[in-house]
């Protein structure tokens, strides 16, 4: 469930490039060497995560609808984190959360592939925001459900899209007011013996029951971490942009705890039959895609939902790769990864090409197995020489102390997938800050515990990136478009 691999990532930090001249200059003094593709990384922007953020309303609201699209105002959730004098424990619990999320998904998949997908377990474009200031690692968006505004987090490894509701028996807090099913007249409960009610099995893992003393179809989820949602599968009016979507299904959560922030419930962006993608199918057409922003980015990204290839700000061309079909795990994105380059210089690896990756926006770090993230260690370390080192991060292995530079300059790193297709990361997605004085920067990608395991391309990895999904032609796309919502 992808909320495991959930709550993410965003810590993301807007640092801006300085001319290569100056950062070769500071290289040679210092003595560090480097060769092939690189680019300057400037270390000076970090003192924004000292101060306290003075934005009075830091949700998603603005939207439009263009050519059929509706594009959507998406933040990161570290967006809206307000002080952060407790950077270091607010980053470590994050990563955990990460990696909660990442084995849960993990454990997910090695159930469906040894017992099979039946084992229990127009266009619209919405502004997407970072979640920090909703102490979330994820991205959120806002939207309109029986008539009243609630912000959700964005979560391609979800299907089920849920809210909190009033009553409630056990809620955590949340920013906005509870979902309130009586205060809308066009809320409807979806009954246990209906086929909707029965695909809650492929979209959740657990099939749908019947409420005590009632015919209402109850829904139970868990996300692995502990976090988990249980309530009434219903109907009501949902608005994406000015898009109005009817009788759209969705879980009205009575019971829910855990990692998810300040906001009001999760957007299921999956491919079963219950997600946004599969119920908007017949105004979108499978098409969605997004731009994913820094935590400290004031331009903000953007969810769209439709063919939005004219809106798109891209300043490269997209590339699109298959999108990998698996009869045990239908409801994932899966991709053929082909390759990794570091400053130019391509990885070898047996397993490049003959096993799938999954794409995901709920998970933060990108997930390598071990021989291939052993293989780009060692080619970045011998890129990026010369930095004193610092003690390993949570997760991530690989650090530095970078706090005597102003800025540095970082190898490239580029994924290729099939049919030529690349991501080319963002100079913001190849470093972790561990520390806001720059005394601990870690590579921003870890090892898998086992060659087993299924490798996970996370959110951190897909920042200022346009990503393309199309769920009808089964492709998806890649192109550099710095995020913004204008």
């Amino acid at each position: 469930m992808s909320l495991y691999l959930h709550i993410f990532l965003f810590t993301l930090l807007i640092l801006h490039a300085l001319p290569a001249t100056t950062a070769t200059a500071t290289a040679s003094a210092t003595g560090v060497h480097g060769y092939g593709d690189r680019q300057v990384l400037t270390l000076k922007k970090l003192k924004w995560t000292q101060q306290q953020t003075t934005t009075a309303n830091c949700f998603p609201q603005r939207s439009r609808t263009e050519k059929n699209a509706i594009i959507l105002e998406l933040h990161n959730r570290d967006y809206c984190s307000g002080p952060r004098s407790d950077w270091k424990q607010r980053l470590l619990k994050k990563l955990l959360s990460d990696e909660i999320r990442v084995h849960s998904l993990q454990s997910r998949i090695k159930i469906l592939l040894s017992n099979g997908f039946n084992q229990e377990l127009s266009q619209a474009q919405i502004p997407l925001k970072s979640g920090a200031k909703l102490q979330t690692l994820n991205y959120v968006v806002a939207v309109r459900l029986g008539g009243r505004n609630v912000t959700l987090i964005v979560d391609t490894g979800s299907d089920l899209t849920w809210v909190q509701c009033d009553p409630c028996g056990s809620c955590y807090n949340q920013q906005e007011p509870l979902f309130n099913p009586i205060q809308s007249p066009s809320y409807k409960p979806v009954l246990c013996k209906s086929t909707t009610c029965q695909d809650l099995a492929d979209a959740t893992g657990s099939s749908g029951v019947c409420g005590f003393n009632s015919s209402t179809c109850n829904y139970y989820v868990s996300y692995g971490d502990g976090s988990y949602t249980r309530g009434d599968l219903a109907n009501d009016n949902l608005v994406l942009g000015t898009t109005l979507v009817k009788d759209f299904v969705f879980g009205c959560g009575r019971d829910n705890d855990g990692l998810f922030g300040g906001v009001s419930g999760l957007m299921g962006l999956g491919r079963s039959a219950l997600s946004v993608v599969s119920q908007t199918y017949g105004v979108f057409e499978g098409v969605f895609s997004y731009c994913l922003p820094s935590v400290t980015d004031e331009g903000l990204g953007s969810l769209t939902l439709g063919d939005g290839t004219s809106l798109y700000k891209n300043f490269t061309p997209f590339s699109y790769t298959n999108l990998i079909s698996n009869i045990m795990m239908p409801t994932f994105y899966f991709l053929n990864l082909t390759g990794i380059s570091i400053g130019g210089v391509s990885l070898q690896d047996s397993t490049f090409g003959k096993s799938e990756m999954l794409i995901d926006s709920g998970t933060v770090i990108t997930r390598l197995k071990p021989t291939v993230y052993n293989a780009l260690k060692t080619e970045f370390l011998k890129q990026f020489s010369g930095f004193p080192k610092a003690p390993a991060f949570s997760i991530l292995d690989t650090c530095f102390n970078l706090s005597a530079y102003e800025e540095v300059e970082i190898p490239t790193m580029k994924m290729h997938f099939g049919m030529d297709a690349t991501l080319t990361v963002d100079v913001t997605g190849i470093f972790y800050f561990a520390k806001a004085d720059a005394s601990q920067v870690c590579l921003a990608i870890a090892g898998l515990s086992g060659e087993e395991e299924i490798g996970i391309i996370g959110n951190y990895q897909q920042k200022n990136t346009r990503v393309v999904y199309n769920t009808k032609a089964s492709t998806l796309g890649f192109a550099k478009e710095t995020c913004s919502l204008d």
